[in-house]
């Protein structure tokens, strides 16, 4: 008999017989687990579980959900069930630099990054030709300070008509309103450059090797009202040296955004990333 995968991902406060309640509905609907991950926050005495598994063919969501509902009444729980057989959309959002549109585009096509792009979007018309190869649609939907309001409502409309599950900000050099961050809050992943120091403002491998840094890095987190300062997904640091030119940097600098930005829509994507507060956790492989 055929099957089909879901995710469950459960959080609420800890108590005992959490696991056992939800394993015991799942095992009555022949279900067969295949991976799961639980943590305790001993700081705030939450809970939170992430199970995929297996059901077989005939088990709809529907079903699922109403076996699961004692024990999410039981302990007051906060779900997500998705059905994998299900492929993702997303948004992208870039400007004039494409290196981290490139590496989604790129990792999509060779099935490590399991998603559909739905439509992207920039405030530049520069990566038109990229979107035109992939056969994506592609608006240039130009940003200034007397139209903004106005493109962001327009970007709500599209992530509602293309039914997307994610907003992925590819280096979209537009700071995003307080209205749209918390409209879209837990949707939308962000990617910048990260040292330490931090360095704001224009050409900032630039600063850093001025400054002389030793260790460049990127962070991929969600977006927040407060700019980027948002629960962080996934982050890598790379060693630099006094030899390294300041293009060296930006060459290296680009390399980890690129990383980094996809290994987080992936999780993202694959449900194993749960926010906690201002933390996240992420339940990943291996």
């Amino acid at each position: 008999m055929s099957e089909k995968t879901f995710d469950i991902n459960l959080s609420c406060e800890d108590r005992p017989g959490i696991v056992a309640a939800v394993t015991t509905e799942l095992a009555s609907l022949g279900a067969n687990i295949a991976e799961s991950n639980q943590f305790w926050d001993r700081q705030t005495n939450r809970f939170f579980m992430r199970i995929s598994f297996t059901v077989p063919d005939d088990t709809g969501r529907d079903r699922i959900a109403r076996a699961l509902e004692p024990a999410i009444a039981r302990f007051d729980m906060k779900t997500a069930l998705a059905d994998r057989s299900r492929r993702p959309r997303i948004l992208i959002l870039v400007s004039k630099f494409d290196h981290a549109l490139l590496h989604l585009l790129y990792q999509i096509r060779v099935g490590w990054l399991d998603a559909e792009v739905a439509a992207i979007v920039s405030n530049h018309e520069d990566s038109r030709r990229t979107a035109e190869a992939e056969g994506i649609v592609y608006h240039h939907w130009p940003v200034t300070k007397d139209n903004k309001a106005e493109q962001e409502e327009k970007l709500l409309g599209l992530v509602k008509e293309t039914d997307a599950d994610l907003v992925v900000l590819a280096r979209y050099m537009q700071v995003l309103s307080d209205r749209l961050s918390k409209r879209l809050f837990g949707k939308i992943i962000n990617i910048h450059h990260s040292f330490l120091p931090s360095f704001k403002g224009a050409k900032p491998y630039h600063q850093a090797h001025e400054r002389g840094v030793k260790l460049i890095g990127a962070t991929a987190h969600y977006v927040t009202p407060d700019l980027d300062e948002g629960p962080i997904i996934e982050q890598e640091t790379e060693r630099v040296t006094h030899a390294m030119s300041a293009e060296d940097l930006v060459a290296t600098g680009r390399d980890i955004e690129s990383r980094v930005l996809a290994r987080a829509v992936k999780l993202h994507l694959e449900g194993r990333v749960m926010l906690n507060g201002q933390k996240t956790v992420v339940f990943a492989k291996g």
